[in-house]
């Protein structure tokens, strides 16, 4: 299924461009961990000398990359969809299931990222760190919110095209 909204209008073609660059940046920052993991398992292999906290800089980024990831996923209609109880249903049917569950996926993503701000605005305030190598947590927790933030901005546009105009993905 092809998930590229009909006619999706000035808000649309915003909201579309926003994915495509928060999902390029989600690409960049697996290169960088690629080849920081690269270079750690040479160092270690050539030089006894891995990057010390590699695997803290790599748990922090993948929840980074992640939500950059979120919302173009979710502009394409690229998450798991369980039809087996609606498949029998008519398309009307399913197009308002679906807008009900971009409108849930909406309310989570929001509920998601609150708590990531306020996590990290916490972290901030208590000066969190991670073990090995003291980052400060509250960085990636702030580089997350933007993410999470356009995933709910992007399924609360699907939610209201599919309950307005009944616009499906083609």
């Amino acid at each position: 299924m092809s998930a590229t909204l009909r006619r999706p209008g000035t808000i649309g073609h915003l909201l579309r461009t926003l994915t495509q660059g928060s999902a390029v940046i989600g690409g960049i920052i697996l290169i960088g961990m690629a080849l920081m993991t690269l270079a750690s398992v040479a160092g270690r292999a050539l030089y006894s000398s891995p990057i010390q906290g590699d695997v803290e800089m790599m748990q922090l980024a993948c929840a980074v990359a992640l939500s950059c990831f979120l919302p173009y996923t979710q502009w394409q209609g690229a998450n798991i969809i369980v039809d087996f109880f609606t498949i029998r249903t008519s398309q009307a049917s399913r197009d308002r299931l679906d807008a009900l569950g971009a409108l849930l996926v909406a309310l989570v993503a929001a509920l998601i990222c609150w708590r990531t701000a306020a996590g990290s605005m916490a972290a901030y305030a208590n000066e969190e760190t991670s073990m090995l190598i003291a980052i400060p947590i509250w960085i990636p927790y702030l580089l997350m919110t933007p993410g999470l933030l356009l995933t709910a901005l992007v399924s609360l546009f699907i939610a209201w095209r599919r309950f307005t105009t009944g616009d499906a993905f083609e």
